[in-house]
């Protein structure tokens, strides 16, 4: 419960870091149909360039972060090698992101899945993380 409003906390936002847009927007719309409606916490997909070339933009993750941020902090979970070091970058600059922010190593696909489920369910930064997380222990097989 928040103290301020005595209603539910605010939920942890998400964040889809890839080198294209369109992926990044796929998995965000994936995610919120598998996390199955309601009242699902903000997500949102930071994908390619803002000329919409493949590539990270520290401008686009910067804007969905502030976007969904609600004060519960904010996980953001990336496809692969410069998104990971955009972030990275992003995080070391200490203001550039929401207080809270978080790189997620998980999975990009099932840790979206994932991290939206819990977090709409109300599951803090740390869940939210953990749950992303141990998507990589989904077997296949």
């Amino acid at each position: 419960m928040s103290p301020a409003t005595g209603g539910a906390a605010a939920p942890v936002g998400i964040v889809l870091v890839s080198h294209s847009a369109a992926v990044a927007a796929a998995v965000a719309d994936l995610a919120r149909g598998l996390a199955g409606g309601g009242d699902l916490a903000p997500v949102l997909p930071a994908g390619g360039t803002p000329d919409g070339d493949l590539g990270t933009s520290s401008e686009l993750i910067r804007r969905a972060a502030k976007a969904v941020d609600r004060g519960a902090g904010v996980a953001l979970l990336v496809d692969l090698g410069s998104a990971v070091l955009t972030v990275k970058a992003l995080l070391a600059e200490g203001d550039e992101l929401p207080e809270g922010s978080r790189l997620v190593d998980a999975p990009f696909v099932e840790g979206a899945v994932a991290a939206l489920v819990t977090a709409s369910a109300g599951g803090d930064l740390d869940a939210v993380v953990a749950a992303a997380s141990e998507a990589y222990a989904y077997r296949k097989e």
